[in-house]
């Protein structure tokens, strides 16, 4: 990248995405804390109006850099840290159908490790660098080498990801939206969720010529109340560490080795294999540049293969299908979406918070575009509260399936989303149109065997609902579970 072309992407982010590296218009962090409230709509209309008629269209950091630097299956070995991918291109609705209203969820873009993982790279990186001589010339670069990352805030790369996202979605759906129809929007309480937020609507905005300016209207506080958009609420929730780090003495030994050669007395442990791993996506997406943690772990077999399955095992045991108590989690959005799709009240009564979706100010059920910003632990809860991604037997910890469908740089890379249409359908019955359902995620149609899904992936709207009985009867006594 020239540093004209640098420059200019750094102006524009100066002017209108938010970021941990750069500083916006107004600042994100106290505008964060103005609207900590249950609804946002007033201050956030006057912040993203502002930011909606000053930000040029961002032309900033795409999947292109990101090629010439790593190659996309490598990428695709990242796990929940790799960027946002397409894992198939966009079908229109067959015909005789037409959209009239779509779901979004979508995880907030590439961020910094969070606070937790940094102190566990720091840790690691102290035992590789306090060694002053080592074997192999592969860690040459370690002589000169600074950690300088951030921590929790999205990058530079990430920003631009829901950016991209909003422009996305308004040339997809815009015979949807109107200035009377706005997207209604809402997020998480964290930074990364609000910034992400609050970028998508730059980026829908200047998509429209920055005629339609959605705003974020609602940020949900867990530590206030109930969250559909964060999954810490199950107290009871197990954890995946057993299964972790099953795989992780399984895989990482002969690597941890190897660095323990190349480093004498370093004492690497196979943790500490795993997040100097880690470094190679984190650098990468925070600098555009391609760090040397990939060249190296390049060099070493296996290493992203293994680092790709410990993420699978880690969300899979964590709030999917493998967590007893991690479907439930999903519970309450799933409910939200029912009532959307339906444009009837929530009935739920599990972490939906009634103040918020018993009022149609908060919790709208007459728009035609509705989007959540969300984490990845959660959105794995939604899906697997749903059925999607259900596998054939349980993920062995030591042995992967290389035919297996559950891969979460597929399901919930950074930007990631899933897309939930409504649409009329003609239909030789009295009434001549079918109300239908169908669910794309990151742009693929998912198979819904659940509800008699046909070819083109729809059920109808009916069976859909009927097919979201664990959803329906909250759990089933899960909920309750998560407080014993």
């Amino acid at each position: 990248m020239n540093a004209e072309m640098s420059t200019t992407n750094n102006d524009e982010l100066q002017e209108g995405l938010l970021s941990g590296t750069r500083k916006a218009l107004l600042s994100p962090r106290r505008s964060s804390r103005v609207c900590r409230v249950v609804a946002v709509a007033l201050c956030s209309v006057a912040l993203l109006a502002y930011l909606a008629r000053s930000s040029p269209p961002f032309s900033g950091p795409t999947e292109q850099i990101l090629d010439s630097l790593v190659p996309e299956t490598q990428r695709r070995s990242w796990a929940q840290y790799a960027p946002y991918y397409s894992t198939a291109e966009y079908e229109l609705p067959p015909a005789g159908c037409e959209v009239t209203q779509v779901n979004i969820i979508q995880r907030h873009g590439a961020r910094f490790p969070t606070a937790g993982a940094s102190e566990r790279i720091l840790t690691a990186l102290n035992k590789i660098q306090s060694v002053t001589a080592f074997t192999s010339s592969r860690l040459d670069f370690l002589k000169t080498y600074k950690y300088n990352l951030g921590t929790d805030d999205l990058v530079q790369y990430g920003a631009n990801e829901s950016f991209e996202s909003g422009k996305e979605i308004f040339l997809r759906y815009s015979e949807l939206v109107s200035s009377e129809m706005l997207p209604f929007v809402r997020a998480d309480i964290s930074q990364r969720d609000i910034d992400s937020a609050l970028n998508w609507t730059a980026g829908f905005s200047a998509a429209s010529q920055h005629m339609l300016n959605p705003v974020l209207s609602v940020v949900i506080d867990v530590a206030t109340g109930n969250d559909t958009l964060d999954g810490s609420q199950c107290p009871a929730a197990g954890r995946a560490d057993k299964e972790t780090n099953e795989w992780l003495s399984t895989y990482a030994p002969l690597i941890t080795a190897q660095l323990n050669v190349d480093a004498p007395g370093a004492g690497l442990t196979d943790k500490d294999t795993y997040n100097l791993i880690s470094l190679c996506p984190f650098e990468t997406l925070a600098t555009l540049q391609k760090s040397p943690w990939c060249t190296l772990f390049e060099g070493i077999p296996g290493a992203f293969d293994g680092f790709e399955y410990l993420g699978d095992l880690d969300k899979y045991y964590k709030t999917g299908y493998g967590q007893r108590l991690g479907p439930v989690q999903g519970v309450g959005y799933v409910n939200e979406l029912i009532a959307r799709l339906t444009e009837s009240p929530v009935q739920d009564h599990t972490q939906t918070n009634h103040t918020l979706d018993d009022s149609r100010i908060t919790f709208p059920l007459n728009r035609t575009l509705y989007i959540d910003f969300s984490h990845d632990n959660q959105m794995i809860a939604i899906f697997s509260a749903m059925g999607l991604f259900r596998q054939p037997r349980p993920l062995n910890p030591t042995e992967p399936d290389p035919a297996r469908t559950w891969s979460v740089s597929a399901m919930v890379p950074f930007a990631g989303r899933m897309a939930v249409e409504k649409l009329s359908c003609s239909s030789s019955s009295a009434a001549g149109t079918e109300v239908m359902v169908r669910i794309l995620v990151q742009d693929q149609i998912q198979l819904l065997d659940f509800c008699g899904a046909d070819e083109d992936g729809l059920c109808t709207l009916d069976a859909f609902v009927r097919s979201q009985v664990y959803a329906r009867n909250n759990g089933e006594g899960d909920w309750e579970e998560c407080f014993k």
